[in-house]
This record gives structure tokens, sequence and C-alpha cells, in this order.
């Protein structure tokens, strides 16, 4: 890469606009293919999920950036506005299935509440309930059988829990809490790629408490809990949460 590409891939790492600005209006085509991916893939595949993502696509689709799927462009905008004029225009919008490579669950195969729940998109996310997207559609399986997770999938162990609000939303929708996949692969193609086998809205939760999904415990607890409110089972007591053999005070340890 050459110095203005590495400083583009930089500024997809904090959705920082200004960076991109600055960084296009110094000569870098909006049409460039930095290692094989556009400066639009770079944006979408990379792991940040931010309130700032939608400003800084908006901006590299005014500059003429190509996007592979320009219908799912109000989704990724988190525009609930284009979204209802989109359907008005070709009902079969809410029907569309996505291709996108996804840093954390999987988008392929998937509908757009799955790409909203996965942006944490709270906007687009309600708006395609409310033309009636479907609460519990099926992204694709795999040749191994893996995947087929519903958009609840995508916001149980979401970065910086941004997509608790759509879980919510989703159960409030009536999500369905029950289903149980053969597994699926979470950060398909990145270094941190992990396969979560027979998974459940509630056991892919958990799976946050694992090191290379870096989660906080009391994140992922509060998810636990409303999952199981949502299904209508007892909730224990979760009182070692922080976990006190992870996180020691002044150097204390438990024995395991």
């Amino acid at each position: 890469m050459n110095n203005l590409e590495e400083a583009f891939v930089g500024s997809t790492e904090g959705h920082c606009l200004e960076d991109m600005r600055a960084i296009l209006d110094a000569g870098l085509s909006p049409q460039s293919v930095i290692r094989g991916r556009s400066l639009i893939n770079w944006l979408t595949e990379m792991y940040s999920r931010s309130d700032r993502f939608s400003d800084c696509l908006r901006f590299l689709l005014e500059r003429g950036a190509p996007l592979d799927d320009p219908a799912i462009a109000p989704v990724l905008l988190n525009d609930a506005e284009a979204i209802a004029s989109a359907v008005r225009a070709k009902q079969l919008f809410l029907e569309q299935r996505t291709a996108l490579v996804s840093a954390f669950t999987p988008l392929i195969g998937a509908s757009l509440l799955h790409v909203a729940a996965e942006y944490g998109n709270l906007k687009a996310a309600r708006a395609l309930l409310e033309l009636g997207a479907d609460v519990n559609s099926i992204a694709a399986i795999d040749e191994f059988g893996l995947n087929g997770h519903t958009p609840l999938f995508h916001t149980v162990n979401s970065s910086f829990n941004r997509s608790e609000p759509i879980m919510r939303l989703l159960l409030e929708a009536g999500a369905r809490v029950d289903i149980r996949l053969a597994g699926i692969t979470w950060g398909k193609g990145f270094e941190w790629e992990t396969t979560c086998f027979d998974a459940t809205p509630l056991s892919y939760c958990q799976m946050g408490l694992l090191p290379q999904f870096h989660r906080r415990e009391q994140d992922i607890d509060g998810n636990i809990r409303q999952l199981l409110e949502a299904a209508k089972r007892r909730v224990p007591p979760l009182e070692n949460v922080p976990n006190r053999y992870l996180n020691p005070i002044k150097g204390d340890r438990a024995k395991p």
C-alpha cells in the first residue's frame, strides 16, 4: 500500500470522516482498490461499529465510491425514510439478501434486518420491522450445515454492546429465543474466526466471554438476563460479574 492507501485503511478503523475527506482530497481515487477491496468494502468489513459509520459511508458514496449492492445503502445509512421509499417503490425490497463480508456474525444470505442488527442501526431496524420484515428470517446455511441464524444472533454479543437496543426491539417483536443451530462461524476469514457449535441466542451470547470476542462481562451478563426473561425462564443470581478470578483486586487471585 502507498501512504494514502495506508492512511485510508487506518481511517476506517475509527470511522474518522475528517481523515477520509483529507485523504481523498489529497488524491486517493474513490474507485481505488486496496489489497483487493474497494474503499467502501474496507469500511463495511472493518470491525468498528459506531454512529459515525453512516456519515463515512454517505461521504464515500457522494464522492462516487462504488457499493457492491446499492440496494442495501438505506440500511447501512440508517435512513428510515429511504427504507420506506424503497419499499413503496418495490415491495420486494424487504426480500433482499446480502453477500456482505462481516467481521463478526455472518451476513451471507442475510436479510436487511440482519444487516441493521449487525451494524447497530436502530432506526433502520425499527423501520424494517414496521414495514413488515420477518423478525425471524434465516440467513444462509453453508455446506457444513452452519449458520442459518436470525437477526437476533447479531445483537447478543455486539461490539461495545451497540446492538443491545435492537436486541430488545427484536425480542418485543417476537424474535425466537429457542432457535438452535448446528453451529455458527463468527468472524469468518478473519484472524479471530471462531466456530460455535450447537448455538442458541443464549449460548452465542455467552461466547462474548471468549477472549477473542473482546466483549464486556457486564454487557454479556445483562444480555443473558434479558434473553432468559424473554424465554420465560427463571433468572438465577449471577453474582460473580465481573469475574473475580479474571479481575483480581490488588494482585489477589483466587485459586482455581
